[in-house]
C-alpha cells in the first residue's frame, strides 16, 4: 500500500505519552495534550464528564460513525497508608505485575501538587540484614515505598503534606532503541494512542478524510474496566486500539498488528474481524490472529455499558504486558496502515 508515515514523529510521540504520567484517575493533563494535537490538526475536541476525550473527523459521508478507542491511563498505585517507621503502604490501581516493582523508582504527588521522589521496596530490602530477603513473596502487604525525605515517623511523613489517597506515579524507564524498539513500562496503551495521533497527522497533512465520519474516544478508565462504558450515541461501530498479546499459544510477535478474534468479554464481531483480516492480507501487513482469555477492551466496557455497536480490537503486539513491557515501530506501522485501510475502504 502507498501510504506515507511519519516515522519520526510517531516515535516521538510515543516518547512524549509514555514519560507523562496518567495512572487512572489521574488525566487532567495528559489529555490537554491530547486535546493540543487535536486542535493543531484541526480536528474538534470534547471531553465527557469524567475526562475522556472524543476527537471528530468529518468523513466523506454521515450515515453512520465509525469509532475508535485507546486508553491514556495506566496502571499504578496511591497512598494506602502511612507506617510508624515513616515509610507508605500503597494499593494498587489496575493490575501491575507486583514483583517488577521491587526496586522501582516512583514519585508521590500531595493533593496540593507537592512531588517527593521514592523507590518501591520489599519489607525485608537487604540481603545483609534479612534471611528472607531473596524469597519473601513480593506483594502489597510485604512491600513498602521509601521516600527520599528525611523521616523516621508518621507524623513527620504528614508534615509533608503527604496522605492516604495521594497518587503514586510509576517510572516509566522510556528508552526507544535505535532499532526501532520500544522499552517502557505502559506501552499499554499508550503505543496505540501513538498510533492514532500518527494516524490523525496523516490524515490532516495529506488532507485526506475517511469515507464516514470518525471519532476517536480517548478513554480514562479502562484499566479499571469502565473505560468506554459510554460512548457517544452516534458511533455504530468501534475499533478498541489497544496492546496485542505475545507469548505460548499466541501468534502476534512486537511487529504485528495483532486482530483478536475473542477475548474474556466474548467474540469479537464477525464481519468486522474479517474485514480487518482481509485488509490485512490484501495489503501485506504483518499481522496476527489470536485469542486472548485474560483480557478485555474498550470495547467490552462499551458493550457492557450497553451500547448498541458492533466491535473489534486490534493493536500493536507487546511483550510481556503489564511489566517491563516492549515493542516495536513496526508493529505501530502496521497497526496505523491497517486503521487507514478500514477508514478509507
Amino acid at each position: 500500500m502507498n501510504l506515507t508515515i511519519n516515522k519520526d514523529f510517531v516515535l516521538e510521540t510515543a516518547e512524549k505519552l509514555l514519560k507523562f504520567h496518567s495512572p487512572t484517575g489521574f488525566c487532567f493533563d495528559i489529555m490537554k495534550l491530547i486535546a493540543s494535537w487535536a486542535k493543531e490538526f484541526g480536528y474538534a475536541f470534547e471531553s465527557t464528564n469524567k475526562g475522556c476525550g472524543i476527537i471528530t473527523i468529518p468523513g466523506k459521508r454521515t450515515e453512520k460513525v465509525i469509532g475508535l478507542s485507546a486508553h491514556v491511563d495506566t496502571l499504578g498505585a496511591m497512598v494506602r497508608s502511612i507506617t510508624g517507621s515513616g515509610t507508605l503502604k500503597f494499593t494498587l490501581i489496575g493490575g501491575p505485575i507486583v514483583p517488577t516493582l521491587d526496586g522501582e523508582y516512583c514519585q508521590i504527588r500531595t493533593r496540593d501538587g507537592r512531588i517527593y521522589t521514592g523507590t518501591f521496596l520489599s519489607t525485608s530490602p537487604s540481603t545483609h540484614v534479612y534471611d528472607d530477603a531473596k524469597t519473601k513473596k513480593r506483594d502489597p502487604e510485604n512491600m513498602e515505598i521509601r521516600i527520599d525525605s528525611k523521616v523516621s515517623s508518621k507524623d513527620e511523613v504528614k508534615a509533608l503534606g503527604i496522605a492516604p489517597g495521594d497518587f503514586i506515579f510509576i517510572e516509566p524507564k522510556t528508552t526507544i532503541t535505535e532499532a526501532g524498539f520500544i522499552k517502557s513500562r505502559f506501552l499499554d496503551d499508550k503505543a496505540s494512542v501513538a498510533c492514532l495521533i500518527g494516524l490523525m497527522e496523516i490524515l490532516s497533512k495529506e488532507k485526506l478524510q475517511p469515507n464516514y465520519t470518525t471519532k476517536i474516544f480517548i478513554s480514562t478508565y479502562e484499566e479499571v474496566g469502565h473505560g468506554s462504558s459510554y460512548i457517544p450515541a452516534d458511533i455504530t461501530e468501534i475499533i478498541a486500539v489497544d496492546m496485542g498479546c505475545i507469548g505460548d499459544d499466541l501468534n502476534c510477535t512486537e511487529y504485528d498488528v495483532s486482530i483478536c478474534a475473542k477475548d474474556s468479554s466474548g467474540p469479537y464481531d464477525f464481519n468486522m474481524t474479517s474485514q480487518l483480516i482481509k485488509l490485512a492480507q490484501e495489503n501485506n501487513l504483518k499481522f496476527a490472529v489470536d485469542i486472548y482469555p485474560f483480557y478485555g477492551s474498550d470495547v467490552s466496557a462499551a458493550l457492557h455499558g450497553g451500547n448498541d455497536i458492533r466491535g473489534a480490537l486490534i493493536g500493536p503486539g507487546v511483550h510481556a504486558s503489564h511489566g517491563m513491557e516492549r515493542t516495536h515501530y513496526d508493529g505501530l506501522e502496521n497497526t496505523i496502515k491497517l486503521l487507514y485501510l478500514y477508514l478509507t475502504n
